[in-house]
């Protein structure tokens, strides 16, 4: 038996998204037009650079708005699991364009270094502009930072990275036109250099972990291994195994076989997976797609049963018994046969009336070696039935 449960979408982490994706880019495009401005006005190349830095982050702030708008999407008919692989790729682009920056950064400081070129001192007011200006891109790190923590969005932590690499790049350019109006210009490259290895750090990190959900890489151990111990409280589990997680746009999805009785009901057994879905649910938030599957004896490392030969089913089992039985005397007296797939065979239970003059032992015996030529059979037991009311 098995089961499949999603968590209903909600909306409000994505309109969040959108706010303070909205808020990036007014940031970024005041903050660009004042650098490009001011560098053109005071003759800084560095700073009219660093504007245009400023101003590529716009088309990533559009990129980062279309990806939570279709990431969030509700499931349809080609995306059963919903789309929030599409912010998975999304962080991908974000990574790579962060490796891309840190590698501008330095190369265009040491271009400026080996170029040797002259830059006029850039005055108080150029370095008032980028002061500014990184303080407004460090405000918007920490926001977006915050939202993408509370959200769990990998995306827009990428997002506030990309954030964070303005700010570092804003700070080599306000180093460098310290440096240039104090005659020391090397210690622009110098802190180019450094910067560009830690954004191109926080792109590879981005990059690696993305990579690792598109493979659907698990969980770790620990936390796999806390899900099963929340299921085997349960009252009723007799075991788990085939535990299997992945994730998917900071959501984890599991696959989990739960071990019961074999003797209970089908609904009981449903409701017992029903309850440790509950409990998983409560004690992992992140938790949005859960599948489980109700076992009647523990077969972890047996493989795929249905990849196995199978066992009759009732229609089979039941023309079998009825060519073997039918000239018994136990037969009309049979009110009814339950069935149990249990270690490769089928147990019988023969359920007769309980005022039946049949002896159970002796009927059990007789239906058993009436039987005993099916290679798929166990064994017969024998139940008494209350009268019908």
């Amino acid at each position: 038996m098995q089961h499949h449960e999603s968590s209903p979408p909600v909306h409000s982490p994505a309109r969040d998204a959108r706010r303070v994706t909205v808020l990036a880019i007014w940031v970024d495009g005041i903050v660009g037009l004042a650098k490009l401005v001011t560098g053109i006005i005071v003759g800084s190349a560095a700073l009219v650079a660093d504007g245009i830095h400023s101003f590529s982050d716009l088309v990533t702030d559009g990129f980062v708005l279309a990806a939570t708008h279709y990431g969030s999407q509700d499931p349809d008919h080609d995306h059963p699991y919903g789309h929030g692989r599409i912010e998975t790729l999304a962080t991908l682009f974000l990574g790579s364009v962060l490796i891309f920056v840190a590698g501008a950064i330095a190369w265009s400081s040491v271009e400026r270094l080996i170029a040797a070129a002259e830059i006029p001192q850039p005055g108080l007011w150029a370095m008032l502009v980028a002061l500014l200006s990184l303080l407004a891109k460090e405000a918007l790190f920490h926001l977006t930072m915050r939202v993408a923590r509370r959200l769990r969005s990998k995306l827009l932590e990428a997002n506030a990275w990309h954030s964070r690499s303005d700010v570092l790049s804003t700070g080599v350019v306000l180093v460098g036109l310290v440096g240039t109006q104090l005659g020391h210009g090397w210690l622009d490259t110098i802190a180019a250099v450094i910067v560009g290895l830690l954004v191109g750090k926080v792109g590879w990190d981005l990059l690696w972990e993305s990579g690792r959900e598109l493979v659907d890489t698990a969980l770790p151990v620990s936390q796999q291994e806390a899900m099963r111990e929340v299921a085997l409280n349960v009252p009723g589990v007799a075991g788990v195994h085939d535990l299997r997680t992945r994730q998917s746009a900071g959501h984890t999805m599991l696959d989990l076989h739960v071990v019961v009785s074999p003797r209970i009901s089908v609904s009981e057994g449903h409701e017992i997976g029903n309850e440790v879905s509950r409990r998983l649910r409560q004690a992992f938030p992140a938790l949005t797609d859960l599948t489980f599957h109700i076992d009647p004896e523990d077969d972890a490392g047996e493989g795929d049963p249905s990849r196995l030969p199978g066992l009759p089913l009732r229609p089979e089992v039941e023309r079998a018994l009825t060519q073997r039985w039918s000239d018994l005397p136990a037969w009309p007296e049979l009110r009814d046969l339950e069935l149990h797939y249990l270690e490769g065979r089928v147990t019988v239970v023969a359920c007769l009336d309980e005022h039946s003059p049949l002896d159970s032992r002796q009927t059990a015996r007789r239906l058993e070696a009436a039987a005993a030529d099916l290679d798929w059979f166990s064994h017969v037991e024998i139940r008494r039935l209350a009268p019908a009311r």
